[in-house]
């Protein structure tokens, strides 16, 4: 091949490679720069980072006081309409009331050694707290805001009921988009302080978000769910009006059989606002417990749980997964938002081999792979 085809060849190849993001129509000026297109904005009296794009709120990460954990709320659509679900924080007509701990998009466990961070919420009766963690936000070690995306790195400690940490959370959020496309990077570093962690096989995991009404499967049966402590919520019957969410994952499964299924990823889609709107997780080949089990309900709970697998099997494969004090482990997700249209199985397919493989920055598009914190 001649010097000039090769050339060619390679700058085509590295075009096709970049992010969707890239793709989607952003323009880029090669003259005076422009200004941050995705701006992250301090409160610490808010206990908040506000997250824009494009001047378009996107989203928040908020820690306050009175919370368990901090999360990502709420997660606005590239048109301004939340997709996640507005209770107990700022409740809309027509949600379900269940389940208060499903806040946001967040990252947490049911079983860490003995203690049940994934539930916990102000619901839980005074005399039962000893038996539940909390996440508490520590510090924020970095912000930047930049053209083609936006970083937020924090620091968080795993409590117990006491207040001892037990573990220690660095998380990188990555934030990007373009006029019809949405996405958060979240890694997640994980070390075990001065005892040895264990994540007992538990269904209540790990990296999820609690969806607006739009996004749940119909359903005219009432139902009963019943945490990692035995307890009960139930989940009435409600008026389905607008409510058409359908989940398919990379292996073809559609809706309720998603759920206890291994994929590498999983879409969530609905007409909301009179918008086709997905929702995507996708899972890393990194990540323990690749690919990840879904623990994806139809009431809107749409999670991944790489370190759930003994009641999805049934019983046949069990992941014990133990930190020794010191030892680290490192989670790295992608969360998805696309308006205008659904994504396709060939859309999901690039959005994981972009999210799985080193890009290297081109025509001012970031590197969407950190391979470390």
């Amino acid at each position: 091949m001649k010097k000039n085809s090769y050339t060619l060849f390679i700058l085509l190849a590295l075009i096709l490679a970049l992010p969707a993001g890239c793709r989607a129509g952003e323009k880029k000026s090669l003259g005076k720069p422009q200004d941050d297109r995705i701006r992250l904005v301090n409160l610490p009296d808010e206990h908040k980072v506000d997250i824009f794009i494009d001047s378009k709120y996107f989203t928040s990460y908020i820690y306050p006081d009175d919370m368990e954990k901090p999360v990502l709320y709420p997660l606005n659509s590239p048109s301004g309409v939340p997709v996640t679900r507005g209770f107990p924080l700022n409740p809309r007509p027509g949600e379900r009331v269940d389940h208060p701990h499903q806040v946001g998009l967040w990252f947490n466990y049911g079983n860490v050694n003995g203690l049940d961070f994934w539930n916990n919420s102000y619901n839980i009766p005074e005399e039962t707290k000893d038996r539940y963690g909390t996440i508490r936000h520590r510090e924020i070690r970095s912000i930047k805001s930049e053209n083609s995306h936006g970083i937020l790195e924090v620091t968080m400690d795993w409590l117990k009921a006491d207040g001892t940490p037990i573990l220690r959370e660095e998380s990188k959020f990555i934030f990007y988009g373009s006029e019809n496309y949405r996405a958060v990077d979240r890694i997640i570093k994980l070390t075990a302080l001065d005892t040895e962690v264990v994540f007992t096989d538990n269904k209540e995991g790990l990296f999820a978000i609690r969806t607006a009404r739009a996004f749940e499967s119909p359903s005219d049966q009432p139902q009963v769910f019943v945490d990692a402590n035995g307890v009960p919520t139930e989940v009435k019957v409600m008026n389905n009006e607008g409510v058409n969410g359908k989940y398919r994952s990379s292996e073809g499964i559609e809706g309720s059989d998603v759920w206890g299924t291994r994929a590498k990823w999983v879409t969530l889609s609905a007409v909301l606002d009179q918008d086709s709107i997905s929702l995507a997780i996708i899972d890393h080949p990194e990540n323990p417990g690749f690919p990840t089990y879904w623990h994806a309900r139809g009431y809107g709970l749409f999670s991944a749980n790489n370190l759930g697998q003994k009641i999805f099997s049934k019983g046949k494969e069990e992941l014990n997964f133990t930190l020794e004090p010191g030892e680290t482990v490192t989670f790295r997700y992608r969360f998805v938002i696309q308006s205008g249209h659904f994504l396709t199985d060939e859309e999901m397919e690039q959005e994981f081999v972009e999210f799985t493989k080193k890009l290297f920055a081109a025509f001012g598009c970031f590197q969407l792979l950190p391979q470390s914190l």
